[in-house]
């Protein structure tokens, strides 16, 4: 279960990862497009499904609390 709950994740935030990836290229904002890459790459170095969603989770709401 731990294994299919991981791959779910992944796909969720890199899904995610690639929306802002688009948009901070498209709009030419740093913090969505660093998001969106980051997004992409970090679970594929995280083997926990609980540090993958906190992770994830504060990545995906750092675009929203930091405007540059």
């Amino acid at each position: 279960m731990n294994g299919q709950a991981s791959v779910i994740w992944e796909l969720l935030f890199s899904a995610a990862g690639v929306s802002y990836f688009i948009y901070g290229k498209k709009q030419r904002a740093a913090v969505p497009l660093v998001c969106g890459l980051v997004l992409m790459i970090f679970p594929y170095f995280v083997s926990s499904t609980v540090l993958l969603m906190i992770i994830g989770v504060v990545l995906v709401a750092l675009p929203y609390f930091i405007k540059l």
